[in-house]
């Protein structure tokens, strides 16, 4: 398990399902009522690799996510088979990119925003 911080976790479950094809793994509230969720590749694919939606609030998660950001660096990388289609399905569904896809050396990347405050690189493999 890996965690990216959100600005909202309920937003942040509903883009990374709803738009990017996740599913959700756990969903519940700890004791002290922090939501936990974590989601992963749908269709049963990778069941060892979850995504922990974590509360970016507080000092050191706002500080680390800001000074990321403002870097312009990506808070996860994901695969994708095919990166122009993921591309053109994504602003079909209004999502906002950041970086169109381009050639980086032997990738093919674009990178979107998530809503919930982070960047997140798609990366292809180039034939």
């Amino acid at each position: 398990m890996t965690s990216v911080y959100v600005d909202d976790v309920a937003k942040a479950h509903a883009f990374y399902t709803g738009v990017l094809g996740f599913e959700t793994r756990t969903r519940t509230n700890l004791d002290d009522g922090t939501p936990f969720v974590t989601v992963g590749a749908g269709g049963g694919e990778q069941p060892d690799l979850e995504l922990l939606l974590e509360p970016g609030q507080g000092p050191v998660a706002e500080q680390y996510r800001r000074a990321v950001r403002e870097a312009g660096r990506p808070a996860v990388v994901f695969s994708v088979t095919d990166l122009r289609a993921e591309y053109e399905r994504l602003r079909g569904e209004g999502v906002h990119f950041v970086q169109e896809p381009r050639e980086q050396g032997p990738v093919l990347t674009a990178v979107l925003d998530d809503t919930v405050g982070n960047l997140i690189r798609l990366t292809q493999p180039k034939d």
